[in-house]
This record gives C-alpha cells, sequence and structure tokens, in this order.
C-alpha cells in the first residue's frame, strides 16, 4: 500500500442487510453490498489477466460472506457463501471501489442487460457450492453484525 493511502478506522460486516461497511481515517466511510464485493473481486477469477478477459458475475444477488481473514496490514481476504475465496481486497482497493460505486455498480447492471442476464440465482445454483438446499436452516443463528479487527498501520 502506498504512503497516505486511506486506512479503515471501522469494518464491520452486517449479516441481515449483507452490508461491509467501511470508515476511513480520512473521514469517508462506505456501505458495500456483498454482491457488489463480489461481482468486483479483484481475483483472476473475476478480472481475468488483462484487459477484455473479465468473467460477468451472474446470480450474484443473495450471494454472504462466511468469513474474512485478514491479509496483512493492508487487506482483507473474504469467502463467500459460493465458493469464491481468492480475491484480495487492498484497503486501497476498497477505497477506490467505494468512491466509484455508483459507476461501477451501473456499469455491471448494463453489463447483465446487454447480456441477457441475471442478479437473481438460477435454481440449479440455490444449492450450489457451500450453500444449504432452499429453506434450509443453519444449525445456529449468524451473527448479526460482527467488527473485523482493527487495521494496523
Amino acid at each position: 500500500m502506498s504512503a497516505g493511502a486511506p486506512v479503515p478506522t471501522r469494518v464491520v460486516v452486517h449479516e441481515d442487510s449483507r452490508m461491509l461497511e467501511l470508515a476511513y481515517d480520512d473521514g469517508r466511510s462506505f456501505r458495500l453490498s456483498f454482491e457488489f464485493l463480489r461481482v468486483n473481486s479483484p481475483s483472476a477469477e473475476v478480472r481475468g489477466h488483462g484487459k477484455g478477459q473479465e468473467t460477468l458475475q451472474v446470480g450474484k444477488r443473495d450471494v454472504r460472506i462466511v468469513s474474512i481473514e485478514p491479509v496483512g496490514h493492508y487487506a482483507i481476504q473474504p469467502r463467500f457463501d459460493d465458493g469464491h475465496e481468492s480475491g484480495i481486497y487492498s484497503w486501497a482497493y476498497l477505497y477506490e471501489i467505494g468512491t466509484d460505486h455508483d459507476r461501477l455498480w451501473s456499469e455491471y447492471l448494463a453489463r447483465l442487460q446487454a447480456a441477457g442476464k441475471s442478479r437473481d440465482p438460477s435454481p440449479s445454483d440455490a444449492a450450489g457450492p457451500g450453500r444449504a438446499p432452499a429453506g434450509a436452516r443453519p444449525a445456529a443463528e449468524p451473527l448479526r453484525a460482527r467488527s473485523v479487527s482493527r487495521p494496523q498501520r
């Protein structure tokens, strides 16, 4: 991370609303949906290895984050319930997509529409990797909100 890059002072996972809340040391704050994070994953699986190699992410409306691991002092690595876990989200990247949220979201929706695809999971995805069959209840109630360890400078 470059010197002077914003660092979050607070990171909270809101389970019920499926939002990641980030408050940065420059006073800015963002609430990013799990779906938004998933479809904008910085992983090669989503972004490819170069321009034009992106893979359009479809059916992610209901995706959840099942865990988040810190990566050094510069990033987090969420694990999503659809099995995706290869994206490492630096604090700078989260700040960038938070700042550009509206543009990125509009572009994503336009790409979905152009491809004739949907944000909604297909019936075959309902019990995909890491997901319980429709109607199944978890063994224990999930946490409603949890803080991720405060980032160190």
